[in-house]
């Protein structure tokens, strides 16, 4: 039967080609027209090539194939030089790999965060203290074994040690956690979206009192104190100018942007270890710090004037430990084993160097009345102070870029659990790590300007910095429990869960002391970005409870009987619908009744086209499934991840092939077209949106969530641009989502005869039998799953039922349509037009 119809449709198309058809395309008679065409060159509508890479992706791929070669005979050589050597050669062939230059990428994009730390940690110890002559010895030790101990087991032991070795396929951060584990039960999405809003969050917190603390270091220059102290909102100036470039520059990549900073972080983290050294001054008695008892003993003290809130200004110590897992898909982790043991040493020596100097200080009389007192400033030479000035504003900048790069890794984890849009993302790097999404680009950019007017200086802004973090560490430690726990390694998940949460969860209480003072803003941005992520999840829930797919045993014979239908005029020669399923071998409903809603839409050929991004930078292949037939093509584009979606240009470039196979007939134009390409007929994109109903059953919640997402889409943007089709004028269908209708009551007629009125009532009578059954029954809690009515056969086997005047007529059934409950099975079936079923 279907090859029949392919060679009645085939020969069908031919002859109308010849005629020119009932369509806008035809073939005419003869050749077409040149003068015609000519209005072709007029316009420069984009063609593929015949070259299957461009010359830039040719050279990139040279190169890179040259590198692994040389890499590959150097660890050759390698391997044959004993046990260090073999080791090596083990290193560099897993995932764990170093290379010198990714190490450079790694110190600027992962460790700006944790580097800008020394700033301000001292500083707000100091105020927390009431001043530098109350920081005793005691104090002063405590201090600093916190610290230590601090950095030791949330940043090098939690997440260096422990979280770094999980990850999914090289992307590390809460959702690529949450994505290995999710299986595990329906609960771990509740820590995993909270965790992932507190981070983007913080995200937009951290380059304003970055860059604002490190700014605000240049009104402590003797040579520019007059400057600012003219100007008041000078440093809130340069602070918005600097957050604006930074933003700006992140579409050339993190790999472009890391080496510069990489470089400026390694010369910043040597100064911070040389200062430390020197501050020190050979009395190393402040290395018994590292004893944990005088940091538990002086936090349970009375000589400790901030009493728990000492821990928030700890935990300041340990800000940017979550940006190294979640940048592990950028950098690689062996580059951050590699370079993480001189990021802790320099840290280290630093805090220990400002520790010694606040010891010889505390008597000073010279600070004894000073408000502000910043350790790190002080402890240096007042020419060394304009070189650390410098430093730290470029600190703070880095900083900023550590959380910029981590909010475009959640973003694109979150996308792919579908709890926020489809955003457009980019590629600008040789791997696919290294991404920038514009849309959170330009979002991150106007939330950290807003902070920035709001609260204008980095005290403000740090009374709300880290409370958000402190809640995405306590989630990523749920989650690593979980899936500790089911590796089988049941003690270690329930130590590990129970040691890290007790210290998170003091770190959590400690910063709630600025909630009123700032804190508030973070929780309320977190909320916000919570309920994005939890209605956009609930939403996709809700739609594909309705989601359908057709066999070809159903789409075909109604498809087959339009196609050969000459009563209907052609809507455009090809009707092309991007969807997202990828399964060659069925049709969307979506689709089907597209074609078969309002005026059928008949064309020549209908294409169904998904497009899938590979993790190859330059893939470009295609499958097609035409079903037997030369006028239905399922088409599944590969796409490498840097490789544009011009599916406009790749599409006419199937089309053609698939002419000169003779699976699809000839469509050649006779008038000119925008495409400028005369060997195709016309072509109508179709994208197909979804609408809620005030029919369907769905409870306040779910309705509200549909609502909210689909406001989100129309903010994020339209794939009609995503995929190259705005010149191409698309047409924008919306369909109804019903998930499950009510079935309202039937009406009733007026002004009728006697003899009507009365078979009416006895209609109503036996239609209303089944219903009054129900209603005896308990009411069941209402959900938003779709509502199952079991009395609808009784209530059809009695409206069958002759009654009245005209015995075996039918009985109109309408109102009892199943139809009208579940929007997808229609009581009667026309010929030729099956059921979503």
């Amino acid at each position: 039967m279907v090859e029949s119809r392919k060679r009645g449709s085939s020969k069908n198309g031919k002859q109308s080609g010849r005629k020119g058809g009932t369509g806008p395309a035809g073939t005419g008679g003869g050749k077409p027209d040149p003068a015609l065409l000519r209005a072709d060159s007029f316009t420069n509508a984009p063609k593929v090539s015949r070259k299957k890479l461009t010359k830039e992706e040719r050279e990139t791929l040279i190169k890179q194939q040259e590198a692994e070669r040389k890499e590959a005979e150097k660890l050759d050589k390698v391997a044959d030089k004993g046990p260090i050597g073999r080791w090596w050669y083990r290193l560099q062939s897993s995932p764990d790999k170093v290379s010198l230059g990714m190490a450079i990428v790694a110190l600027g994009v992962v460790y700006g965060d944790i580097g800008t730390s020394p700033l301000y940690t001292a500083q707000t110890f100091v105020s927390g203290q009431g001043g530098l002559a109350n920081t005793g010895r005691d104090a002063v030790l405590g201090m600093l074994s916190l610290v230590f101990w601090s950095i030791t087991l949330i940043t090098t032991v939690k997440y260096v040690l422990i979280a770094m070795r999980i990850d999914n396929n090289g992307e590390g951060g809460i959702f690529a956690l949450y994505s290995l584990i999710r299986k595990h039960g329906a609960w771990l999405a509740i820590p995993a979206m909270l965790g992932g809003a507190a981070f983007l969050a913080d995200s937009v917190l951290t380059p304003a009192v970055s860059i604002s603390s490190a700014v605000e270091g240049l009104r402590t220059l003797p040579a520019l104190e007059r400057l600012f102290s003219d100007n008041g909102n000078l440093t809130l100036m340069i602070t918005a100018v600097i957050i604006v470039v930074l933003f700006a520059v992140q579409s050339r990549g993190t790999e472009s942007i890391g080496k510069v900073f990489g470089s400026v972080v390694m010369v910043w983290f040597a100064f911070l270890a040389v200062v430390g050294v020197v501050a020190i001054g050979g009395d190393w008695s402040v290395l018994a710090a590292l004893n944990p008892v005088y940091g538990v003993r002086f936090l349970f003290s009375p000589g400790n004037e901030a009493g728990l809130a000492l821990m928030g200004t700890v935990f300041l110590s340990t800000t940017g430990a979550e940006a190294l897992y979640s940048d592990m898909g950028h950098v690689g982790r062996g580059n951050i084993y590699f370079t993480w043991p001189f990021i802790k040493v320099a840290l280290v020596l630093n805090y220990f160097g400002q520790g010694a100097w606040m010891l010889r200080n505390q008597d000073n009389p010279a600070f004894a009345d000073a408000e502000s007192v910043n350790p790190f400033f002080q402890m240096m030479n007042p020419n060394v102070r304009y070189v650390a000035v410098v430093l730290s504003v470029t600190a703070g900048v880095i900083a900023s870029q550590a959380l910029i790069t981590g909010a475009f890794t959640m973003v694109s984890e979150a996308t792919r659990l579908n709890w926020m849009p489809h955003l457009q993302v980019r590629y600008p790097a040789r791997t696919r790590g290294q991404l920038y999404i514009p849309v959170i680009n330009v979002v991150l950019c106007v939330a950290t300007l807003a902070v920035l007017a709001l609260f204008r200086d980095s005290e403000h802004i740090s009374a709300a910095y880290g409370l958000a973090l402190t809640i995405t560490m306590i989630t990523t430690t749920i989650l690593l429990g979980v899936y500790i726990w089911y590796q089988r390694k049941r003690v270690a998940a329930v130590v590990f869960t129970v040691v890290f949460l007790a210290i998170q969860v003091l770190f959590f209480a400690a910063s709630m002391a600025k909630f009123l003072h700032g804190g508030w803003f973070t929780l309320l941005l977190t909320l916000a970005i919570l309920m994005v992520m939890y209605t956009w999840n609930e939403g996709t829930k809700l739609e594909r409870a309705q989601r359908r797919h057709m066999m070809p045993k159903d789409f075909m014979p109604a498809l087959d009987k339009l196609h050969d239908d000459k009563r209907i005029g052609y809507f455009a020669d090809n009707i092309v619908y991007l969807t997202s399923d990828s399964d060659l071998k069925r049709l969307d409903t979506d689709i089907f009744f597209s074609i078969f809603a309002d005026h059928p839409k008949r064309a020549r050929a209908w294409w169904a086209v998904s497009v899938q991004t590979t993790d190859e930078p330059f893939t470009r292949e295609y499958t097609v499934e035409n079903f037997g037939t030369d006028y239905l093509f399922r088409v599944r584009m590969r796409l490498g991840f840097k490789v544009s979606q011009s599916i406009p240009a790749y599409l006419h470039q199937i089309m053609h092939d698939l002419e000169r196979t003779g699976e699809l007939p000839n469509q050649t134009s006779i008038y000119p077209k925008v495409d400028a390409d005369p060997g195709i007929g016309t072509i109508r994109y179709v994208v197909i949106h979804k609408a809620l109903m005030p029919e369907s059953n769905v409870s306040g919640r779910g309705a509200l969530s549909l609502q909210i997402k689909y406001a989100i889409r129309r903010v994020a943007g339209s794939p009609v641009k995503w995929f190259g089709l705005a010149p191409y004028n698309p047409v924008v269908e919306v369909q109804p989502l019903f998930v499950s209708t009510r079935r309202p009551p039937r009406l009733t007629r007026v002004g009728q005869s006697s003899k009507a009125t009365a078979k009416a009532k006895q209609l109503d009578r036996a239609a209303d039998r089944p219903a009054e059954k129900a209603a005896e029954k308990p009411a069941e809690k209402v959900t938003d799953k779709p509502i199952e009515k079991t009395d609808d056969k009784a209530a059809d086997k009695a409206a069958e039922k002759p009654t009245g005047g005209s015995p075996g007529k039918p009985v109109d059934r309408s109102s009892d349509n199943p139809a009208a409950k579940s929007g997808d099975k229609p009581t009667e079936r026309p010929a030729g037009k099956p059921t979503a079923e």
